[in-house]
Parts: structure tokens; sequence; C-alpha cells
């Protein structure tokens, strides 16, 4: 480069803050986030509206919304929320799934904070959460036709496992299940 061009122009960087979700408005904030998560999928993949509906079947998952705080309680589980620039941006919370083994719920990460590795952060800091809670083992199951979110699974060190033989046969072919070592 000549005279007074610079190559690139320097952009600042996002503040990111992940933190347990504590009070009212960050529980306001997660069930917000939560929401956008099925609408997100719902415009994504049209064509799994009839089995994304099944899983969150409105009624019930405004139930489970409100009680999100209580599902997720410490010391057994926790919820985080990841601020981008002091904005909610994204949030994964879990919790027991049976002695040692911590289910992961609901990694999301809202399209305006996308591209910051918010969902790698939300994860670092949720298994380290999971770990220093004596879990040993955690495990979730997500939609096959998610796929960016298997990509990070799996680089963060995550397996497939079998579902388990209770699982619903409507969603067997949609549904698998994954879990690593803490």
């Amino acid at each position: 480069c000549s005279g007074n061009a610079t190559p690139w122009t320097l952009y600042p960087m996002p503040r990111i803050d992940i933190h347990l979700a504590e009070t009212d408005d960050d529980h306001a904030a997660i069930r917000d986030l939560c929401q956008d998560w099925v609408d997100w999928q719902l415009r994504t993949f049209p064509e799994q509206h009839d089995k994304i509906l099944t899983v969150f079947e409105p009624v019930e998952y405004a139930r489970t919304l409100a009680a999100l705080p209580q599902i997720h309680a410490r010391p057994k589980g926790a919820i985080l929320l990841a601020r981008l620039d002091g904005v909610p941006a994204g949030c994964v919370m879990y919790h027991d799934w049976e002695p040692g083994v911590a289910e992961v719920k609901r990694l999301f990460v809202a399209e305006a904070g996308r591209g910051h590795g918010l969902g790698r952060a939300l994860l670092t800091e949720m298994l380290a959460s999971m770990k220093s809670d004596g879990y040993a083992i955690a495990r979730f199951s997500s939609a096959r036709f998610l796929i960016h979110a298997r990509a990070l699974y799996e680089a963060m060190g995550f397996h497939e496992i079998p579902q388990p033989p209770d699982f619903p046969e409507a969603l067997r072919e949609t549904v698998y299940f994954m879990e690593r070592p803490l």
C-alpha cells in the first residue's frame, strides 16, 4: 500500500456476555429466544411444519416456557443467556437426565447474533457448568434437518448414540441423539 490508504478497515469487536439467567428480565429474554427458535424453524424448514409443531405443540410449549426456571433450576440444571452488545442473542440450558447425565436443551443463537461464535461459547460455558455440577456425560436430542447445529456438536466432541427404546415411532426418522463425556 502507498500513501494514506489502509488495506482494511477496523471494526470494533462486539461485546459478548454469557451468564446464568437468574432475573425476571433474563427469563423473559430466554422465553423470547426460545419462541424465536421455534418460529425460525417454521420459517426455515416449512416442509417440516407438522413435525416441528408436534414437538413444539403451542399450548404445551407455552407451559414449558413458563416453567423454564423450575425445569432448569440450580443445582441440577442451569439456563445460560448470551448477550451481544447488551442485546439477548442466544441461550442454552440443561437439566438432569439421569444420575451423572445432563440433558442439553434449546441451544439457539438469534439470526442477528450469528457469526460471532456464540453457539460454541454457549456450549463451552454450559459444558464447564455441567462438569462443575458433578455430571459426567452431556446428552441431547435434535432434529436431523438442523445440520449446522449437528456440525457444531460434532466439532465439540459429541457422537451419535442410539435412540431410547421408548422414543416415539413418529419421530424416529427425524430425531437423533448425541452425547459426550465431560
